[in-house]
């Protein structure tokens, strides 16, 4: 897989986000409300990473700073969004290495704590993130106080 920094707002990206928000659908009955834009993944505060094999968009993952208290983030946070991995492709270590590269990315940014959330249905998930060295931790953002919903951080 090589792995290349992507807009948000790329085609390649716009397409594997919809197959995200279609798998959430299928899983919770509706997408991820969690408002993005494009402008979030600039850098310095954020990337956005596409994984390709044989010229076709795989993978995909990003982080953007955050540093608002009151939504329950710590300044020098990073929040980790939109990591997939098509169906067909998964299984492989794709997603461990767009995470590894979007870490690197946030520490050389300056950021301190990398932050997620994730659907406690979501067992793969849930298994990437602890195995990566990921604890659990205060839920944050638009998604805190959900039941189905679990957050998870990791020292940068």
């Amino acid at each position: 897989m090589k792995i290349q920094t992507i807009s948000y707002d790329h085609p390649d990206a716009v397409a594997l986000d919809g197959q995200a928000q279609a798998e959430y659908t299928r899983r919770y009955g509706s997408g991820d409300v969690t408002p993005l834009r494009s402008a979030y993944f600039d850098p310095p505060n954020g990337i956005y990473l596409l994984g390709y094999a044989a010229d076709a968009p795989v993978a995909s993952g990003g982080w953007r700073a955050q540093d608002a208290p009151d939504e329950g983030y710590a300044r020098g946070d990073a929040e980790l969004k939109r990591m997939f991995v098509v169906p067909e492709a998964r299984g492989q270590g794709l997603s461990r290495r767009i995470l590894a590269a979007l870490e690197q990315s946030a520490r050389e940014a300056g950021r301190i704590r990398m932050v997620l959330e994730t659907g406690a249905l979501l067992a793969e998930a849930v298994r990437l993130y602890t195995s990566s060295g990921y604890a659990p931790t205060e839920g944050f953002g638009t998604y805190r106080g959900d039941p189905e919903s679990v957050f998870f951080e990791k020292a940068l």
